[in-house]
């Protein structure tokens, strides 16, 4: 009686063993298919090779040589409209001087993210080059410097970076308003750029309907790995209408799908755009 009931659990044990294999076969079989058709329909849709140059030169746009500065000041609360208002006097008067190769794209506070914050685009014409010709006339120029020396009473912080522009992303024209403006920002594994870069050329598609995207950015000088895309909406209700017609869409949910592993965090804010912004 005992070998018959060892012979019975030998017998079930074997029987589970082998309901379990076959449950791992079926499953790695859908995988490996589900791979499977992943490559073959990757063969009809452009991939970057990351293998061949920068990414950089990959992901940037050929016809221009346009160089990005974007600069975060975080102000004292009580300054903050002295400082806007000595911001623009100089925008002004730097656009206005065609010795100068740069130009501001959009100036903002925010409205939701981090609070008594000005947000500023810079656009170079002309690359690198630009920016130290312009950095050079700067630093010898007496009004630039005593505006710089106001300023930094005004400050709390700041940091900038220098990025350039996603090819497949709209150039940031001027635009009227009133608008409300949201940078959502995010930082990037490292080595994912060119993936990154891949899904966004197909997914911009998505999100032109209603003019809302303004401009994409990559950073090349301060931290790195970092992607910032620029909204335009007119107002949060448009913005909360606009994203949620873009997930009635086939295919956006893919370019989330395939695009959120490649995030170590992301950082949205609302920002208004002060009276001198060519970007109202």
């Amino acid at each position: 009686m005992a070998q018959e009931n060892m012979a019975t659990t030998v017998w079930s044990k074997g029987q589970m063993l082998n309901c379990y294999s076959a449950r791992l076969h079926r499953a790695t079989r859908r995988f490996s298919e589900s791979r499977d058709k992943g490559w073959f329909r990757s063969l009809f849709v452009h991939q970057v090779d990351a293998r061949k140059d920068a990414h950089s030169n990959l992901l940037s746009k050929k016809e221009t040589s346009n160089l990005y500065k974007i600069q975060f000041h975080n102000v004292k609360p009580e300054c903050l409209e002295e400082y806007n208002s000595l911001e623009a006097e100089v925008q002004t008067r730097l656009h206005q001087d065609q010795d100068y190769p740069c130009e501001v794209v959009g100036s903002w506070n925010t409205w939701y993210g981090e609070q008594d914050q000005a947000v500023h685009l810079w656009r170079y014409r002309g690359g690198y080059p630009a920016l130290t010709e312009c950095l050079k006339k700067l630093n010898n120029d007496k009004a630039y410097l005593e505006f710089r020396k106001e300023r930094a009473k005004m400050l709390i912080s700041r940091r900038n970076q220098l990025l350039l522009e996603f090819s497949f992303w709209n150039e940031p024209v001027p635009r009227p308003g009133p608008n409300i403006y949201e940078m959502r920002t995010y930082c990037l594994k490292p080595g994912t750029m060119i993936e990154w870069g891949n899904h966004w050329a197909r997914a911009i598609m998505y999100r032109q309907e209603n003019n809302e995207a303004v401009g994409g950015f990559f950073s090349q000088i301060g931290d790195l790995y970092v992607v910032h895309h620029l909204w335009g909406y007119e107002s949060l209700q448009s913005r909360e209408e606009t994203r949620n017609s873009a997930w009635m869409k086939e295919g956006w949910d893919a370019n989330v799908y395939y695009t959120v592993p490649l995030i170590r965090s992301m950082e949205s804010r609302i920002m208004i755009p002060t009276k001198s912004s060519p970007l109202q």
